[in-house]
């Protein structure tokens, strides 16, 4: 990560200073926006930590005319709340009091850096994949991920570079699809001053910013066709031509490429250069869709369940039988990306002790769609799911759970229950004083236990 901290706040800012060095960051200064302005334009920077006293609004105005895109975070001292208001209405994601809080600085440096990109996985056909990245990996080979939306190609673009000799070099990231066509070409290779109405400095683009590291151009089916033969230019040659520039720029980078659509096709349809296929396709990861790899869903849910449960600070709680098999049935049209969606709607709804199914929603609160499965199927869906919600307990509380949940089915009847659990009256009676004692609640004989109440 590349942070750049402006204003008179390098003394003060000695602990993020220091916090993001050991990160393995690179942090650089400047004493006004005008030169922050310039570093920008030939450096990039991953966050921008601004002294509240500058003017941030204009700042940022000048950073979206000049099509910019990098996070600022505001400091000054706690006695500044009128220009903390101003800076977060201009746009500032944050802001922090100075002298500042190592716990806090540490956070938003970790948020900016956004490592929760660790790949979450359990299911064989993802272990394939991923074992063939960690394999191409330490190679400066170009790499093609391929995969559905909402799969995880990015993930895997960072696990790979994570993985590389690059891995301390810029990760820079490019969404072909969401840039205009007309800005894409400045967005990747840079312009110099006046090359087009509104270059009012020389500008370094993405190839530039990922020198020594690795360029992410996602989504490059979208790409036009002329910038196609500039970007096979710039694999085959390794340099780049800034817009309006007079002379090549070496770059060394290595690029992966990801696409939700088939290229091949595009190659057929004329949409996409064959050539430039075969460069980016040295190596093709294909990511399996969600539905492919079932083992996968619960694993996810449950990170997701703890990431959201801390964002939003309330507490963890286990996904309930029900909530697991809806999860396994669903079809997951948008993959990882509606799985995660979904679990953090279902930790805000949740009620109770457990996520339960009532919480596993649609964002228009309708329930989510299901995929019908064989008897066969859904027994071994099921296994997986009780199984998951063993690992973590102690056999006490296994043990706990399985009495009382037999109680309840029992609607309270012990004898029932001793005779379904193979064990004694007098056995169960222990169990359930200890229980009690314990402060477990545990239903009268006739009734089962309340829950959610």
């Amino acid at each position: 990560m590349r942070l750049l901290i402006i204003g008179s706040l390098n003394g003060q800012l000695t602990m993020a200073t220091k916090i993001a060095i050991d990160g393995g960051a690179t942090v650089t200064h400047a004493d006004d926006t005008a030169v922050a302005l310039k570093v920008l334009r030939s450096s990039g920077a991953d966050l921008l930590m601004v002294d509240v006293a500058l003017d941030i609004g204009g700042l940022i105005e000048k950073l979206e005319q000049e099509r910019i895109h990098v996070p600022v975070v505001a400091c000054g001292v706690e006695s500044n709340a009128r220009a903390a208001v101003e800076a977060i209405r201009a746009g500032a994601k944050e802001y922090v009091p100075l002298p500042p809080d190592p716990e806090l600085i540490a956070a938003v440096l970790a948020a900016v850096a956004e490592d929760a990109a660790d790949m979450i996985f359990r299911d064989q056909a993802m272990a394939r994949v991923v074992q063939l990245a960690d394999q191409v990996a330490p190679s400066d080979a170009s790499i093609l991920i391929t995969g559905e939306s909402g799969t995880g190609k990015e993930v895997l673009a960072r696990h790979v570079h994570r993985k590389s000799g690059r891995a301390k070099k810029p990760f820079i990231s490019v969404n072909c699809a969401a840039i205009p066509e007309n800005l894409l070409e400045s967005e990747l290779f840079g312009h110099e001053k006046g090359a087009f109405t509104g270059a009012v400095a020389r500008r370094v683009g993405k190839f530039e910013e990922a020198d020594g590291g690795t360029l992410l151009l996602d989504e490059i089916s979208e790409m036009d066709a002329r910038l196609q033969a500039k970007l096979l230019r710039a694999l085959q040659e390794r340099v780049i031509d800034r817009v309006g520039g007079s002379r090549p720029v070496p770059v060394d980078i290595r690029v992966i490429a990801t696409s939700n659509r088939n290229l091949a096709d595009a190659v057929r349809e004329g949409t996409f250069r064959e050539d430039l296929l075969y460069r980016l396709n040295v190596v093709n990861l294909k990511l399996p869709a969600l539905r492919e790899r079932p083992e996968d869903i619960l694993e996810l849910a449950q990170f997701f369940v703890r990431k959201y449960s801390e964002a939003n600070g309330v507490p963890v709680r286990p996904i309930a039988a029900e909530a697991r098999r809806q999860l396994c049935a669903a079809r997951w049209h948008g993959n990882v990306r509606e799985l995660e969606n979904t679990m953090h709607r279902a930790v805000l709804l949740a009620r109770g002790e457990e996520i339960d199914a009532d919480a596993i929603l649609m964002p228009d609160g309708s329930r989510i769609e299901t995929v019908a499965r064989g008897p066969a199927e859904h027994a071994a869906m099921t296994a997986e799911a009780v199984t998951r919600t063993l690992v973590g307990q102690t056999v006490a509380d296994v043990e706990r759970t399985l009495i009382l949940d037999t109680l309840d089915h029992c609607l309270g009847n012990r004898t029932h229950a001793a005779k379904i659990l193979g064990i004694s009256i007098r056995t169960l009676r222990n169990k359930l004083n200890q229980y009690s004692d314990e402060g477990v609640d545990v239903p009268p004989p006739g009734e089962a236990r309340a829950y959610g109440a």
